[in-house]
This record gives structure tokens, C-alpha cells and sequence, in this order.
């Protein structure tokens, strides 16, 4: 099941994608890695849907990334005595944490934390940002707030809160639950939503009790301001565009988008872009051109992978939308301005062993025909470190550790296989080529470079390269080598 591409495709599991018919043809067209939303579902949903994941990966032999996307926390207004009122702008209006049901003159919003953060010049998105307030004065109860852009407020919409951090953790006893089940159900990257600071992650990684692969949502201006400090605190960033878009000007997401892009590669964590990538496929059969030249756009900057949410989720084109993204950056892919631009945006290696090696590799792969760069991984920090690389020859990486396989998944590039733990580098040599060709990378006489750490199997060495030339025919049974079944 070789992808004949580099960047990877997530596909968010829903109501329209819980038959195994369905979740299979979903992998069948690009999916790498499904995504559980827990804003949505059930438990037993999610674990329904998480084994029919598993047993696909069981037939295919391919690893397969689960992420489970915790919820955050909502905002929301109170309930309005007729439902809705009609605001125009330029009125004025006061916001309180009185529960009564709200009236023309006063809305109610039952979270202390919001009028614990708001001040003179604060602005309050309501609705996705179809209304606005501007705060001109507060207190630690209530607020009198400027209408900037009015229309019909209806009861429990979203209340988003621009200009200022608010003392709330992005995670409810909502997400501590959902968090405790997506571990036990055995998911490999848990998503934080609503991150404000690098303390969140911290939080997050506390209340696990145990190491978890986090990637970063970033959602929030104040994330974005503090962008080094939490890329380094994340083991990779999702760029959440349709909240971004809602509290920051929409000119300045795709700016935005490309400042997370360059900051992860040259940390190494992978960076999905998120949200309505092909969403007009919710309810049509091919995407607009505008979207088709937005996921191109994410793949020729170096996203790691791509993602479709109601697309997949809830549309009625789900197959379809995973199809038409695979076959865009597969067009994009074979576009040699492609390979320039990945060149062009090479980042310098830090002065580590493992850099050193890995840039090796990439240039390795720039002047021999190599058939593939194979990584031998136990922990993953090898195929990250080769992969920020963005070489021209596709990535095998090997390990023996299937959690680290499925994590992989993810990956720009990473075509990760679990293999049996090996210690010499003869066996390593010969697994590689096996695997390579077993795998459809290359054949008999082909060229292939390999790296890893002397002694093998320890975490975080890397030392060791080495260019070998597969055999003309195979020395043992591939099947052989594998050593930890799916």
C-alpha cells in the first residue's frame, strides 16, 4: 500500500464514515491518518469506529495514525427570553453573569473568566464574528459593551475573546474524560485545542501521566504570539485556520500559515493545515478551483499533511474529497518546481550528530539515483530529523516499535514498516534491502542509502551512514523480518 506521494492526508471520521466499507475505501483513496473529533460522538462511536481502523490496518499490513481532537472549551452566551434579539450598530448593550434570561437591554454570558479578562478596547466575537462588540467598560461581573457590527442574537452562540488571554485552561473535565479514553482506546496523537500559552501543553502531558505524542492547535492570537515557545513545547502544530480566522483578520491567516510552516520545519515537528480545504465537497462532487489551489498551496510549502472535516466527516462525497486531495498533491508533486521550492527553503542542520547525518542523507539523495533513504528508528526522532530534510527520495523508516510506526503516519514522506529488532549491521543492511523491495521502493540492483544509530536500538544516537546496493536476488524470506504483527 505505498503512497506515491510525500505529504500525507487526514480524514476526519463521522456520522457519513462509520460503515468499514466506507472507512476502508477512505484509506484506499489517501487517507494516512483518521481523525476522531470529540467535539462530536459517542465513546462507543469513537471505539467502533477505532476498531474497524485497527482491523484495516490488520489487512493491509500498513500502519495506520489515529488522532484523537479534544473539544476545549466553548464559550457561549446564555438563553435570551425571545430567542434572539436585533442589535444595530452603534447601540450599546451590557453583558453580565446574571442567569436570568437575557432582555433588550441586557445579554447574559455565564463565564467569570471572560469578564475576568475583558477591559476598555477588548473586542467579543459572537457567532463566528457575524457580530461584534467592543468593550468601553467592565468589571469582574459585568461589562457595557459598543455594537461594531450588529444583526440578530440568538441564544448559546460562541463568544470568542480578541485582545486578551483568558484565565481559563484549555482543558474541561470534558476533555480530562475524553483525554483518559482516547489514551486507554489506544490513540496515537492527541490534538489540544484552544492552546493560549505553552503551560496548556504542559497541563495536557501532566494529566496524562504518561508520554503523549501532542499536536498544537493553534487557534488563538496568543498562541501565535508565543509561536517559538510552544512549537518547541509540541510534537507538532495544526493550523485550526477557521478559528484563526474568526478572532484574527482573515488577510493575515495566510501569512500566518506560512510563519507556523517555517517555524516547524526548521524545529522538525510536522504542521497539518486544517479546515474547509475542499469544504464545498460537503455537498458537491469536485471542489471549487479556489480550494484545489489551497491544498496545492499547503503541499508547495511543505505541510506535512492536509486535512478534510465535514468533507469527510458529515459530506456526502466523503471517498471522493480523500481522492481529489491525494490527486492534488500528487499534481503538485510531480511539479518540478516543487522539488526547487523544498530545496530553496532547506533549513541549516543544528550541530548534532543526527543532523549532520540526516543533511548527508538528503544530499545523498540530490546526487545518486537512490531508490530509497531508509531510517532505522526505535523512537521516531530519526525519520522526524530526515524528514525535516525534505529529501528527494522517499523515506523507509523501520522500527520495531509499532506505536512509533503508526506515529509516523503522519509524516511528510515517512512510509514507516515494523520490523524485528535487529543489533548487527549486517541483518539491519539486509533487512532494509528486503523491505525495500518487498515494499515497492526498488529492485534488484538499485541503490539505497541507510541510517540509525550505532548501538542500534537505543533512542536518540544517530551515527551511522551508509550507502548499500540491494542484491540481485533476495538472501531470506522478507516475510522473515517482521516483527511485531498489525
Amino acid at each position: 500500500m505505498r503512497r506515491q506521494r510525500h505529504a500525507k492526508i487526514v480524514a476526519t471520521l463521522g456520522p457519513a464514515t462509520s460503515d468499514p466499507k466506507i472507512i476502508r475505501a477512505l484509506f484506499d483513496a489517501g487517507a494516512d491518518v483518521f481523525r476522531f473529533n470529540f467535539s462530536h460522538g459517542s465513546h462507543s462511536e469513537h471505539q467502533a469506529r477505532y476498531e474497524i481502523v485497527r482491523e484495516i490496518e490488520r489487512e493491509t499490513g500498513r500502519p495506520i495514525a489515529v488522532l484523537a481532537d479534544l473539544q476545549g472549551p466553548k464559550l457561549r452566551l446564555g438563553r435570551m427570553a425571545n430567542g434572539s434579539i436585533d442589535l444595530a450598530k452603534g447601540e450599546s448593550i451590557r453583558l453580565d453573569l446574571d442567569p436570568a434570561l437575557g432582555t433588550r437591554q441586557r445579554v447574559p454570558i455565564p463565564h467569570p473568566e471572560v469578564f475576568a479578562a475583558l477591559a476598555p478596547g477588548v473586542e467579543l466575537l459572537i457567532d463566528d464574528g457575524r457580530i461584534r462588540f467592543e468593550v468601553e467598560e467592565a468589571s469582574k461581573s459585568e461589562a457595557r459593551v459598543h455594537v461594531k457590527v450588529g444583526g440578530k442574537l440568538s441564544d448559546r452562540k460562541g463568544v470568542s475573546v480578541v485582545g486578551a488571554v483568558l484565565p481559563l485552561s484549555a482543558m474541561t473535565d470534558k476533555d480530562r474524560t475524553d483525554l483518559a479514553f482516547a489514551l486507554g482506546m489506544g490513540a496515537d496523537w492527541i490534538a489540544l485545542s484552544f492552546v493560549q500559552r505553552p503551560e496548556d501543553l504542559d497541563n495536557l502531558r501532566l494529566l496524562a501521566g504518561r508520554p503523549v505524542w501532542v499536536i498544537t492547535k493553534l487557534e488563538k492570537p496568543s498562541a501565535v504570539e508565543r509561536l517559538d515557545e510552544i512549537v518547541a513545547r509540541s510534537d507538532a502544530v495544526m493550523v485550526a485556520r477557521g478559528d484563526l480566522g474568526v478572532e484574527m483578520p482573515p488577510q493575515k491567516v495566510p501569512t500566518i500559515q506560512r510563519q507556523v510552516l517555517r517555524a516547524c520545519r526548521h524545529a522538525g515537528k510536522p504542521v497539518v493545515i486544517a479546515t474547509q480545504m475542499l469544504e464545498s465537497m460537503v455537498t458537491a462532487p469536485t471542489p471549487t478551483r479556489a480550494e484545489a489551489s489551497d491544498v496545492a498551496t499547503a503541499v508547495y510549502e511543505g505541510a506535512d499533511a492536509v486535512m478534510l472535516s465535514a468533507e469527510s466527516a458529515a459530506g456526502q462525497f466523503p471517498v471522493e474529497a480523500v481522492s481529489m486531495m491525494n490527486e492534488i498533491i500528487a499534481e503538485v508533486e510531480r511539479d518540478t518546481h516543487y522539488r526547487k521550492l523544498m530545496d530553496a527553503t532547506h533549513p541549516e542542520p543544528e550541530a548534532t550528530a543526527s543532523d549532520v547525518i540526516c543533511d548527508a542523507l538528503r544530499r545523498s539523495a540530490a546526487i545518486l539515483p537512490l531508490a530509497a533513504l531508509v531510517t532505522y528508528t526505535a523512537a521516531g526522532k530519526t525519520a522526524l530529523r530526515a524528514a525535516r530534510e525534505r529529501p528527494a527520495a522517499p523515506i523507509l523508516s523501520l522500527t520495531p516499535d509499532l506505536a512509533t510506526a503508526r506515529r509516523l503516519a503522519l509524516v511528510w514522506g515517512i512510509h514507516p514498516v515494523v520490523v524485528r529488532e535487529e543489533e548487527q549491521l549486517p541483518e539491519i543492511v539486509d533487512t532494509a534491502t528486503e523491505i525495500t523491495e518487498r515494499e515497492g521502493f526498488g529492485g534488484p540492483g538499485d541503490t539505497i542509502a541507510l541510517t540509525g544509530g550505532m548501538p542500534f536500538g537505543v533512542s536518540g544516537g544517530t551515527n551511522l551512514l551508509r550507502i548499500a546496493q540491494m542484491p540481485k536476488t533476495l538472501s531470506s524470506s522478507p516475510e522473515a523480518k517482521i516483527g511485531h504483527p498489525l
